[in-house]
């Protein structure tokens, strides 16, 4: 079963190298690896050229985003299980075998494990946990899947129109959500998978499209529930947080005492 990877490039060089090598030193023998660089001028494509021969393919190439540069990338995919993997976070020795694992013997679509939260230097920070998805509680802010530790298969994303261009915060998190809309069966692995980067520049720790992530929200309230949110549904969301804290204590404790993901940045 033919795993192919998608790694999107753009200005960062200070990682890109050890986000290659986590992928290319995995044990599993059939992996495409695609990378997809618009245009970095920091030093990574040079990066990508010393790799060149160990890639099934480069894409460089002006983009309209990171979706756009995901859905180039899969366009060319040739694999049965598809991944991707930001230029800045790391696969774990072992992820892509017991994701092809956790596929080939289960009926699952897509599968998650968790992730370990580093930092620049590849300090680790707290842990990063998938969760059951449900639709209904991602409405309501409360599933979240850790998107470098998840895997799902090439039907399920051809069930999908690929990653909306549009949504320049959480494309991933809404392609999941297609998924699940046009009937994907999601898995959850206890298990360690990536190294989920953050730093000042990245999206998540940074919160600098904090604005662009409460609209897809709303959006994706709008498209999964069908109608616009109501104060009550505050509460529902409060709810729907409580029960998620109460399937995975540890997940608690992680927010309580080595702090939070999103926007961790503003707290320096």
């Amino acid at each position: 079963m033919r795993v192919s990877i998608v790694t999107i490039s753009f200005n960062q060089a200070a990682f890109l190298e050890r986000t290659l090598n986590s992928v290319l030193d995995q044990d599993y023998p059939d992996i495409e690896y695609i990378v997809v660089d618009p245009g970095s001028t920091d030093g990574s494509r040079d990066i990508i050229e010393r790799y060149r021969n160990q890639l099934a393919r480069v894409i460089l190439e002006p983009d309209t985003g990171a979706a756009d540069a995901l859905n180039k990338g899969f366009k060319c995919a040739t694999g049965e299980v598809f991944a991707f993997l930001n230029s800045d976070d790391v696969l774990f020795p072992g992820t892509v075998r017991n994701a092809v694992e956790c596929l080939s013997t289960n009926t699952l679509d897509i599968v998650s494990g968790h992730a370990l939260v580093i930092d620049e230097h590849d300090r680790e920070l707290r842990v990063a946990y998938s969760e059951r998805y449900s639709l209904k509680a991602y409405a309501y802010g409360a599933s979240i899947l850790i998107q470098p530790s998840t895997f799902f298969t090439r039907e399920a994303f051809l069930r999908t129109n690929g990653f909306n261009t549009s949504n320049k915060s959480n494309w991933d998190g809404e392609l999941f959500a297609d998924m699940a809309l046009s009937g994907g069966h999601f898995g959850l692995v206890d298990q360690i998978w990536s190294g989920y980067r953050l730093h000042g520049q990245s999206i998540t720790s940074s919160g600098k499209l904090h604005q662009q992530t409460q609209e897809h929200h709303k959006q994706m309230f709008r498209k999964i529930v069908g109608r616009e949110e109501r104060s009550t549904d505050r509460l529902i969301a409060q709810a729907f947080r409580m029960f998620r804290y109460m399937q995975n204590p540890k997940s608690l404790y992680e927010r309580i005492s080595r702090g939070p993901i999103y926007r961790r940045g503003l707290l320096k």
